[in-house]
């Protein structure tokens, strides 16, 4: 499909179709909870004139609707053109040719798209009853849920009216959460914490049920032992972080910090700018030569897994960090062409992604991971003399410029004489991401490699909530500050 041009003036047209539906199903205080639907569908186009790029989002398909959609579009192209927004700057085009998600990770496309039966669905809810039962395991549990957010999800994108990215997801979410209280100590313990980072790609008989299967009985225990365990020990230690916490801390450390727009400054009167320039990249020491972080989109069964971008590039595994040197931001076409245009040649990433068909596509984290080292949980605990293991993220904070954060886990557990010892409560740690990287001392191995993510990283204005993945192994950190907290 092309836009008619005037006068000679190139036009490229672009549009993502995208169809979503969700269903949401569980258990709160062991009472089952409606289930909840919604289903969605639209189409973004988004055109190029000259030096200019506008976008028009419509739920309506008609010749009138979309012709509407294209005008509008068109127009804000022009604004945009006259502007000098990209002044300079190399308009890209995504890759040829068409992808089909099911060719990429061995699944057959049309199999993808089928509904969840009526029978998975009953044995997902059988799964989220038995574990809601477990987790109401002593009176003390006074607060407790479990529940299962399913996301089918199918996205085309045509290009100048050829089609080059036809991909279909299935996303689900599990949560199981005990609150308990005892004497005034009120303690929380999650699978994957509080704020949905146990999250996969699949369907819900495999996920549901292999994820939370006898989890409930550990989370309710471990929240009752948490009642009865002394205060973290405040000071500078060695820091071990398991899989579930990692994934928060390459999230606000890592990812958000290498995101190209951001560091070009789009993200400023919002969430903020970035610690990292663009005269860092091929230069910069940001971890131990330990660290090796990867953009990943072929990880099969992590949440944010895809053959194309929304803009329908081809994605595949590129390194961000080797060996602690800072290599490649996280930065669409677009982003990598605005920044040459500034004199910096940087590569690109498949990561311009949007969380719906309403809203364009940015700058986004897709899998970002800390690829695994050689040691075993075992042996990186046994080289502590004295520190903590944390799991879970509970709470996070971090500056502007994701630089300064403090963050603080569920669960922490001393580390004496190279042995886990004693459960301890509320524990913190503070850092800054330029320095805490580079405390890096050990990287577990693969068996250590856990899947986690988020589906609710916000970011841009208006804001986008999108769903992201890390994977990451069990890591020690050294000299890292230490503190408990009454909460």
């Amino acid at each position: 499909m092309r836009v008619p041009a005037s006068a000679g003036i190139s036009t490229h047209l672009a549009i993502r179709w995208l169809a979503e539906q969700t269903e949401r199903m569980g258990f709160v205080r062991g009472v089952q909870s409606p289930s909840l639907q919604r289903i969605e569908q639209g189409v973004m186009l988004t055109v190029q004139w000259q030096r200019g790029i506008g976008y028009c989002a419509s739920s309506d398909f008609s010749d009138q609707g979309l012709s509407q959609a294209l005008t509008r579009a068109l127009q804000w192209a022009k604004i945009s053109d006259r502007s000098g927004l990209f002044e300079g700057v190399k308009l890209p085009e995504p890759d040829a040719g068409m992808l089909r998600y099911g060719q990429v990770f061995g699944q057959d496309l049309d199999q993808t798209l089928a509904p969840s039966s009526n029978g998975d669905r009953a044995l997902a809810l059988v799964s989220l009853q038995r574990e809601s039962e477990a987790l109401r395991a002593d009176s003390r549990v006074l607060n407790w849920s479990a529940y299962a957010h399913l996301t089918q999800r199918h996205e085309q994108v045509y290009w100048d009216g050829v089609l080059i990215a036809d991909q279909a997801h299935r996303f689900v979410e599990v949560s199981l959460e005990a609150t308990a209280q005892a004497n005034g100590v009120t303690q929380t313990r999650s699978l994957g914490g509080q704020y949905g980072g146990l999250c996969r790609e699949g369907g819900w008989l495999e996920s549901v049920d292999g994820l939370i299967k006898a989890q409930g009985a550990r989370i309710a225990d471990e929240a009752l032992q948490l009642l009865a365990a002394p205060n973290c020990p405040s000071g500078k230690m060695d820091l071990v972080l398991a899989p579930d916490q990692m994934m928060l801390q390459i999230h606000e450390s890592i990812g958000h910090p290498l995101e190209l727009d951001r560091i070009l400054g789009d993200e400023r009167n919002f969430a903020g700018t970035s610690f990292v320039s663009l005269d860092m990249f091929g230069s910069y020491q940001y971890g131990s030569p330990l660290l090796n972080v990867s953009f990943d989109p072929t990880v099969n069964g992590a949440i944010a897994s895809y053959a194309a971008d929304d803009d329908g590039n081809a994605a595949h595994k590129q390194m961000l960090i080797e060996a602690g040197v800072l290599k490649r931001p996280l930065g669409s076409p677009l982003s990598q062409q605005r920044a040459q245009a500034l004199g910096v040649a940087l590569g690109s990433v498949a990561n311009a992604r949007a969380c719906a068909w309403y809203r364009p596509a940015i700058d986004r984290m897709g899998n970002i991971n800390v690829e695994p080292g050689q040691l075993s949980a075992e042996a990186l605990i046994a080289q502590v003399e004295y520190g903590v293991l944390m799991r879970t993220n509970a709470s996070w904070s971090i500056d502007d410029s994701r630089n300064k954060f403090q963050f603080g886990c569920e669960w922490g557990q001393l580390i004496e004489n190279g042995r886990l010892t004693g459960v301890v409560r509320n524990p913190n740690y503070r850092g800054v991401s330029a320095n805490f990287w580079r405390n890096l001392a050990a990287v577990g191995g693969r068996e250590t490699l856990e899947i986690h993510g988020t589906p609710y990283c916000g970011k841009g204005e208006p804001g986008q909530v999108i769903r992201v993945g890390h994977r990451a192994p069990m890591c020690r950190f050294c000299d890292v500050e230490v503190f408990g907290a009454q909460r």
